[in-house]
């Protein structure tokens, strides 16, 4: 699924084309995605209102409007988010189309449907706080060694499950916390209690510095993910570990090995991260 790089990259991607731009129409497939689609509110409230950003917390998408309503998107494991020519026939799996006023539609695309789009006021924004409870975003400020430490006290779960927990830090997926651990020579099955401060200043450096390369990179298409334009990542060809299991690791040679944490599969060097 889309994790904090694609996600970035669609929104980097969308920014520059739909802000400022006029919604003149928005049309549904009828079909519910994760949870229902709030398709009536959002035929008639969006119209005539203008997009002034597009931000992302975590791994949601955030349309504001000049109404101050926040449009809330979510790409679930196989969503799509694009711009296309009104002329363009629909795809099959197009659930949500905004037209705007340059001819163009921004189109939601969800073959698994496990994806969700709210709407929220700017008043209903702030007394619901969709957002509460989230830890911080992994390129922030927020994001700290000793925030670690202190959030891992007394917790036996190993590391890699810790950091794709979104109440300690949002937006590290499975493929990044396994790439981020590699990186910071720190074994995925380590108890989180059990690393040390400096362990900790390793796993921040190496996930930002990970997710900024896949950031720079256009993030990773393992099976369909494509940005806003309909292109595919790159970082898939510079991953170090993730899905590499019985090939040689870059750095010793040593076979990288998996194992499931959580239920997730988990690509490690034995012998770098020993």
């Amino acid at each position: 699924m889309p994790e904090l790089p694609e996600v970035e990259v669609i929104r980097q991607g969308l920014a520059p084309l739909v802000s400022g731009r006029l919604i003149e129409q928005v049309s549904g497939s009828g079909k519910p995605l994760r949870q229902p689609v709030p398709i009536l509110e959002l035929e008639t409230r969006l119209p005539g209102c203008r997009i002034v950003g597009v931000d992302r917390r975590a791994k949601f998408l955030i349309l504001r409007t000049d109404g101050g309503d926040r449009l809330l998107i979510h790409l679930g494991m196989t969503g799509r988010l694009g711009l296309f020519g009104a002329e363009v026939p629909r795809a099959r799996h197009d659930h949500l189309c905004f037209l705007l006023d340059n001819g163009l539609e921004m189109r939601f695309n969800d073959a698994r449907r496990f994806g969700s789009v709210q709407l929220f006021s700017a008043r209903r924004f702030v007394a619901a706080d969709p957002f509460a409870g989230l830890g911080p975003e992994p390129l922030g400020k927020n994001f700290t060694a000793v925030y670690l430490q202190k959030r891992a006290l007394g917790r036996r779960l190993p590391v890699k499950g810790f950091l794709m927990e979104n109440r300690v830090v949002v937006g590290i997926g499975n493929i990044y916390a396994s790439e981020t651990l590699f990186a910071a020579r720190v074994h995925p099955l380590t108890p989180a209690a059990a690393l040390s401060a400096e362990q900790w200043r390793a796993i921040v450096r190496s996930a930002r510095k990970v997710l900024q390369k896949a950031i720079a990179a256009g993030g990773t298409t393992i099976s369909d993910y494509v940005n806003a334009g309909g292109e595919a990542g790159y970082f898939q060809l510079e991953l170090a570990v993730y899905g590499r299991a019985g090939k040689p690791c870059h750095r010793c040679r040593t076979a990288i090995e998996r194992v499931v944490v959580g239920g997730r599969a988990t690509f490690f060097c034995p012998l770098c991260q020993g």
